[in-house]
């Protein structure tokens, strides 16, 4: 007999404190656990009404894309991100185009750091700063556009999209477009997106892989999103066939 919907909430109550608690991390301290937890719950309240139409759905899967969607939801409509966050990223994003139409080739860190006038540990620090963007990447990328002064225009996505951001993501050759972007990244910082989203390691696990702390990882992990938001800045999403790949990194 099939679980009611006050069996199913019962059940995976607990995926979503999982997922708010994996997300939580990823956040500036601002951001309340409990403010997570409600917005899932909704999330996983509108999976349970959807998925009795849905026989066929695995559903934890399909929860977790709800849960998570309803969560990033609910940080774009209180506006988490603090502006400061928001210049830093743009920050590193515009010194990394500027480079890369400069030296024909991907910048190293150092010479990201030198183009924004500042010395490695100061660079580093910044990155660390900025990881915040990383979380609603997919967001970000809906219309990553110039305006008036230069600056990264984001425009924001509707909420049923970014319930089901694997399905938006495979809209006019976007998908095709990401994987490109991270083909064009250096070999650490591919590797290492590698290990956390086609090897399913966390971050504890890529340090241990990488010889690195965990602090480190967030931040060459940072540097691969500025990297890889430049590199979409600069090209065209135009439709094209298939590819396969780090599509899950979102």
């Amino acid at each position: 007999m099939p679980l009611s919907e006050d069996q199913l909430i019962g059940q995976y109550a607990p995926l979503v404190r999982r997922q708010a608690l994996a997300l939580i991390g990823k956040l500036p301290a601002n951001v309340e656990l409990d403010d997570l937890m409600q917005a899932g719950m909704m999330g996983l309240l509108d999976a349970v009404r959807r998925y009795q139409q849905q026989a066929d759905a695995q559903f934890e899967t399909y929860a977790v894309t709800r849960i998570r969607g309803a969560m990033l939801d609910e940080l774009r409509s209180q506006d988490w991100l603090p502006r400061s966050v928001r210049t830093k990223a743009r920050s590193i994003e515009a010194s990394i185009r500027t480079l890369n139409h400069r030296l024909m080739r991907q910048a190293t860190e150092s010479e990201i750091a030198e183009e924004m006038g500042l010395d490695l540990a100061a660079y580093q620090t910044l990155l660390e700063e900025a990881r915040g963007v990383q979380v609603l990447m997919y967001e970000d990328l809906a219309q990553h556009r110039e305006d008036r002064d230069g600056e990264s225009v984001i425009d924001s996505v509707a909420a049923d999209t970014l319930a089901n951001p694997l399905d938006w993501l495979m809209h006019d050759g976007l998908r095709t477009a990401l994987i490109r972007a991270i083909e064009s990244l250096p070999e650490r910082e591919k590797l290492l997106l590698s290990l956390q989203f086609e090897q399913d390691l966390n971050q504890k696990e890529i340090a241990a892989v990488l010889q690195i702390t965990e602090g480190r990882v967030s931040q060459i992990r940072s540097q691969a999103v500025a990297r890889i938001r430049a590199w979409l800045a600069e090209h065209s999403w135009e439709p094209e066939a298939d590819a396969g790949g780090y599509v899950r990194l979102l």
